[in-house]
């Protein structure tokens, strides 16, 4: 009895789990480009970081400092305003940027706000717990000669299983002396998202 009572029960749970939904995980390379909702994803950060850090590069304001200057400009990327109806993590899309330009070799680049209060902290401690050899001094920080800023914004249109989805970046470079806009860029995304079977 308790035997046919034991293989009732693993006959049941392999049923049930037989029933439910299955699922299937496949790892690919991390620049592998996907879209499965149509939504801002992380292909489309790492892109148009890649191509506005290209444009950024190639204008004239870079040649103008340093003939000027004689020295690499200083940056700082600042605010990256999420103005979308998606919720977007703006910290891959600003660390994209980061990235391409420090791997640029063409500029310098400083700690963002955030980022500098940690190092301040540190900072400060060594004052108290460091060797007086070692102990980094106070004000001593790089100023940024410029600061990068800007927002991503979107437009959605829908018709029954239709959807376009467009996105636009803008990104601009302002020197951070006499808030001069040296330079401005924009890139531009658009998706088109079928869906059949249900309205969205």
């Amino acid at each position: 009895m308790k035997k046919s009572i034991a293989a009732f029960v693993v006959v049941a749970v392999l049923l049930i789990g037989g029933c439910g939904p299955s699922r299937s995980v496949q790892r690919v390379a991390a620049d592998t480009q996907t879209d499965l909702s149509g939504r801002w994803n992380e292909t489309d950060a790492r892109l148009v970081a890649e191509q506005m850090v290209s444009a950024l590069m190639s204008r004239p304001w870079l040649k103008d400092f340093t003939g000027e200057k004689r020295k690499k400009p200083t940056l700082i990327v600042g605010t990256v305003r999420n103005l979308t109806s998606e919720h977007i993590q703006t910290e891959i899309f600003v660390k994209d940027i980061e990235r391409e330009l420090v791997n640029s070799g063409r500029v310098n680049f400083v700690a963002s706000s955030q980022e500098r209060d940690e190092v301040r902290s540190e900072r400060l401690d060594q004052q108290n717990n460091a060797t007086e050899e070692t102990a980094k001094r106070l004000a001593a920080e790089a100023g940024a000669d410029f600061m990068l800023r800007g927002s991503i914004k979107d437009l959605v249109d829908r018709v029954e299983g239709t959807e376009t989805k467009f996105y636009q970046v803008d990104l601009e470079l302002v020197n951070v002396e006499n808030n001069v806009k040296a330079w401005m860029d924009s890139k531009k995304i658009k998706k088109v998202v079928e869906k059949s079977g249900s309205s969205w």
